[in-house]
């Protein structure tokens, strides 16, 4: 069990918090290496925008949720969010994904965490995402959610939005590996609608600005705009019990999480008043081993701490048997901070625009 993970090592190196020669070095090797990956970006971007390569349609509306950079954006509360949406309106609605890091036949992280929120909503998984749309559609839906979909583009998608996460929403300012970044900010021409997300984490002028980048980079196009919080509505606990946050008031916890950006989690307890006594970072899609549980529990009571606290992207990976202390996981709803008509709007679009009867 690594105290300093190699993803928050590398998030520290490509955002300037490691100094020094040999930090200073390392970033000049990745901006080397970030140039080819670039031109490769661009070229299949291209291939795609020109047909050279092929976009295939589904039957059925796709609402493609993505981001521009690595790690955690609160993607999958937005995703819950429109689920939510489309359910309230009475719409057969399913969610594909790749599967990312998922085992043969286990189904991948967001895939659990969103099968604890929303059981009622199907979830395909498959590296063919159109085949994975096309089983959604056998199966009764009558919407697509793509997950983590904007760099997919061999699916054609009725809607693009893209979640950017109001606290590094420039991916440390550097395409990968030299920064977070999969493709340049440019790639919001492609958007539909933008989902600031933690946007309470920064001051209002800090939005503007962000706000301002995001129209300059989108090309000044029609283009929605949310700014949304990530708000705890409760605890889960290993044990499947349902607990209020105020359960965690007054008691000594220590918190881990694996997840791509962990520092927003912590400072949300922080907030909350349930500051860690200890905080383990570990790599995003981290899968907890026998040795790695057993570990984290000692390491708890080593500190004294009555219970650990997790998300439930970690808690779902996780087994009872293998804790003493109570584990809780802080289940995250996406909060709009402002009028979300608009968005609302644009996902009860999408049969019009795919040529659809409603």
């Amino acid at each position: 069990m690594r105290l300093l993970p190699d993803a928050e090592s590398f998030r520290r190196l490509v955002d300037g918090s490691l100094t020094g020669v040999g930090p200073a070095l390392a970033r000049g090797v990745l901006a080397g290496v970030a140039i080819p990956y670039g031109a490769v970006v661009g070229l299949r971007n291209r291939a795609y925008d020109t047909g050279l390569l092929g976009i295939r349609r589904a039957d059925v509306p796709v609402v493609s949720v993505g981001n521009l950079t690595l790690g955690g954006t609160g993607k999958t509360p937005l995703v819950s969010w429109i689920a939510r949406a489309y359910r309230r309106r009475s719409r057969r609605v399913a969610i594909v994904s790749r599967g990312y890091g998922a085992l043969a036949g286990e189904p991948s992280d967001e895939a659990a965490e969103l099968a604890v929120v929303l059981p009622d909503v199907p979830h395909v998984a498959d590296r063919d995402r159109v085949a994975a749309v096309a089983r959604a559609v056998a199966g009764g839906a009558e919407v697509a959610i793509l997950d983590d979909g904007f760099q997919h583009r061999r699916l054609a998608r009725t809607v693009d939005i893209v979640a950017v996460d109001a606290t590094d929403p420039d991916g440390c300012g550097h395409l990968f590996p030299r920064g977070l970044l999969r493709e340049p900010v440019a790639a919001l021409r492609r958007a539909d609608a933008v989902v600031l997300t933690r946007a309470s984490a920064v001051a209002h002028e800090r939005r503007r600005e962000i706000h301002a980048a995001v129209v300059r980079a989108s090309g000044a196009r029609p283009l929605v705009w949310l700014e949304t919080d990530h708000e705890p509505v409760g605890l889960r606990g290993l044990d499947g019990a349902l607990r209020p946050l105020e359960w965690l008031a007054g008691r000594r916890v220590a918190a881990f999480a694996g997840i791509g950006n962990p520092a927003p989690f912590r400072a949300m307890l922080v907030g909350r008043g349930a500051a860690p006594l200890g905080f383990h970072a570990f790599p995003d899609h981290h899968r907890y081993d026998a040795s790695d549980q057993h570990r984290l529990g000692a390491w708890g009571a080593g500190l004294g701490a009555e219970v650990l606290v997790t998300t439930l992207k970690d808690m779902v990976k996780l087994s009872p048997e293998a804790f003493t202390l109570p584990v809780v996981a802080v289940e995250i709803a996406l909060a709009p901070l402002g009028d979300a008509a608009p968005l609302e709007r644009l996902l009860d679009d999408v049969w019009r625009r795919d040529g659809v009867e409603s």
